[in-house]
């Protein structure tokens, strides 16, 4: 048996592992990264749009700060998101988008004079001013009221990947690739480390930390199509869960993105409508004004998602057959081929080669399909698990808990970074407080290995009657048919008795080849069971959930109901038994900006009687405090800055810009 030590583990090599890593690193702690793929080949790569930042360089962001980007982003929660972490976040964030270009992301910049740009689908001429030549500028995206997309082309995770990856080189930090964790070490009350298969060879390790991280990204692929990269199966979530200690919240929040390309389920980036792109239907007619006659194809995402599928539904849509399901289009002909060429290229490339067609002269077949996950692994906003100490999680496999119900395009690439620069000090804090070094216990570490090499010998001795692809492809099906875009209870009730058939089914899969080394049928032996749990507990938290919120949009329940569901969904499971479901009030006198109405078709809200008690509280703090900063104002509703780590305290967020 190899057991291994180190300070701090990070599991996952995408941006949010990385920015950790390096956090840590630089506070002088020896910190391991394990990354299923080439950490620059993590899902992280395949952002396009941008990233969020308030930075009001270029013309059309002008007048944005931390306080617009705040509002913005609760209310593209729905009013789920925990406020004081929406703070945190909107304050660093514009340190983050300028940290990554001194690393050498080469992010687009702001050319001063005049420059055409499409609007609401007209052609204008924008004039920018000549103190601003240089400095980094954003594009719009839905859910905004400032352009602060911060963006390269649309190969903006690309380069944030890549030039993070660089940064980890510079750092000298450690990066094992092609190895995947498959069991947590704990105690019951603390994470010591988790065990790693090496995908190659099948050998076991078991890596001792002080503090385990995981940023392993989204789980998507429990979906029959999403946007996601074929590692995004949610195995960090899975076993945090596994533990029966740690939980998992909000999973029932699943978030479709309205442009997919259809039939691969491709993205192409929300920057192609925040560049003036049109939906249109089979007629040929943009008809997102008819249902948002404001925001338009730039609504929040879950609302464009809906206002398609319900177009659709309306036989709007165009024609599908055996190949290609029904669709609309999404017409960005209108922005001209140079521009598509410099700022869209990789949507360019998507379509030449997946569709054979030019998006400069031909419209691109789009549906929505999931895209993002808003649950995750239930973390304080440390980035901590409170219930299994050391644990840790960021990024998109986190809970943070951000987005609540609906999250904003650019907030989750934002996000990454953010929390990868907030949760490595926070590491780091813990690894060095007093109680914090961990007195290592090899005899629990054994216990860990042995109990997996014997699951994975019990996988390898069955007759392996079940067939797992046809497991998987059913629940793909179901998640995609009856725990989608719309939901109701007879659906979600079916879903939840189909899936725990399969889960059942799972325990019984074995493999043809009996050999440990690298066996993609054990593989999928060993996530499935684990895919199916999180499938089943999505599933569970969205029928037990009776409203609709954000992305969770129930048929039966269409009022978003903050009386009785202003809370996060909890979810443990112990070993042997079944899903256990608590839930988090989400504390309206805690509120900065108490409970409203989002702005989207009609308001359709029942009322938590605290939210009017809390809302003259904040009109009178604002009403006492006229003419102070809004720094000040802000300070007065919710305090913020001594839950940042120490050296991000100060207002450095808002330091001048250095041209390049």
């Amino acid at each position: 048996m190899k057991i291994r030590h180190t300070d701090v583990l990070v599991i996952g090599g995408g941006l949010a592992g990385l920015r950790c890593a390096v956090g840590a690193r630089r506070r002088g702690l020896d910190v391991r990264i394990l990354s299923l793929v080439p950490a620059k080949r993590s899902h992280s790569v395949a952002a396009q749009g941008g990233m969020q930042a308030s930075l009001a360089n270029a013309i059309k962001g002008a007048g944005d700060n931390e306080d617009v980007h705040f509002e913005d982003t609760v209310r593209g929660s729905d009013w789920g998101c925990d406020q004081l972490v929406a703070r945190m976040f909107t304050h660093m964030a514009p340190k983050a988008v300028r940290e990554l270009a001194a690393w050498g992301v080469p992010w687009n910049r702001v050319r001063k004079g005049d420059h055409e740009a499409v609007i609401n689908g007209q052609r204008v001429t924008l004039t920018e001013r000549d103190e601003a030549h240089g400095l980094i500028t954003a594009r719009d995206f839905g859910g905004t009221r400032k352009w602060r997309t911060c963006y390269t082309s649309d190969g903006t995770g690309h380069a944030m990947l890549y030039a993070l990856g660089d940064r980890a080189v510079a750092e000298s930090i450690p990066v094992d690739e092609r190895v995947e964790a498959i069991a947590l070490i704990h105690d019951g009350g603390r994470c010591q480390g988790a065990v790693v298969r090496d995908l190659i060879t099948g050998e076991l390790t078991a890596w001792m930390a002080e503090a385990t991280v995981m940023a392993t990204g989204g789980h998507g692929r429990i979906y029959g199509v999403s946007t996601n990269a074929l590692i995004n199966e949610g195995m960090g979530a899975a076993l945090a869960l596994e533990t029966g200690v740690a939980r998992l919240a909000n999973m029932e929040a699943v978030q479709f993105h309205p442009t997919a390309i259809v039939p691969a389920g491709i993205l192409v980036t929300e920057g192609c409508r925040g560049d003036g792109g049109l939906l249109r239907d089979v007629d040929g007619h943009r008809f997102m004004p008819d249902y948002e006659p404001e925001k338009a194809e730039l609504a929040s995402r879950d609302v464009v998602s809906r206002r398609m599928a319900e177009h659709i539904r309306r036989g709007k849509g165009v024609p599908g057959d055996a190949t290609k399901p029904e669709h609309l289009w999404l017409d960005i002909t209108g922005l001209g081929a140079a521009h598509i060429d410099k700022n869209l290229r990789e949507v360019k490339d998507i379509c030449q080669y997946f569709l054979g067609i030019d998006p400069a002269k031909d419209w691109i077949p789009v549906r929505p399909t999931q895209h993002y996950s808003m649950g995750g692994i239930r973390t304080n906003h440390r980035g901590e698990s409170p219930w299994l100490r050391g644990l840790f999680a960021c990024g998109e496999a986190a809970c943070w808990d951000l987005h609540g119900f609906n999250r904003l395009g650019g907030n989750s690439v934002a996000e990454t970074v953010v929390a990868g620069m907030l949760v490595g000090e926070y590491v780091a804090d813990y690894v060095e407080q007093e109680g914090g070094r961990l007195s290592m216990s090899p005899g629990l570490a054994r216990e860990a290995l042995a109990r997996e090499e014997a699951r994975i010998g019990a996988i390898l001795a069955r007759p392996g009657h079940e067939d797992a692809q046809a497991i998987r492809r059913s629940m793909e099906d179901i998640m995609t048919r009856q725990v989608g875009l719309f939901r109701d209870e007879a659906g979600l009730s079916e879903a939840v008795d189909s899936l725990q058939k399969l889960l059942q089914r799972s325990e019984q899969i074995g493999t043809r080849y009996k050999g440990r080394d690298a066996s993609p049928e054990l593989v999928l032996a060993m996530r499935l069971p684990r895919m199916l749990k999180l499938a089943l507990v999505t599933a569970q938290g969205a029928l037990a959930r009776q409203e609709s919120r954000g992305a969770h949009a129930r048929e039966d329940f269409p009022q978003r109901n903050d009386r009785d569901w202003l809370c996060r969904t909890l979810v443990s499971w112990k070993e042997g038994g079944a899903p256990a479901f608590e839930y988090e009030p989400i504390a309206i006198d805690k509120m900065e900006l108490p409970p409203g109405f989002r702005g989207y078709g009609a308001r359709n809200i029942l009322e938590n009687p605290a939210t009017a008690d809390r809302q003259a509280v904040v009109d009178a703090i604002r009403a006492d405090h006229t003419g102070q900063p809004r720094t000040a104002v802000q300070e007065q509703l919710l305090p913020f800055r001594e839950s940042l780590p120490a050296r991000y305290r100060g207002d450095n967020a808002r330091l001048p810009e250095v041209q390049p």
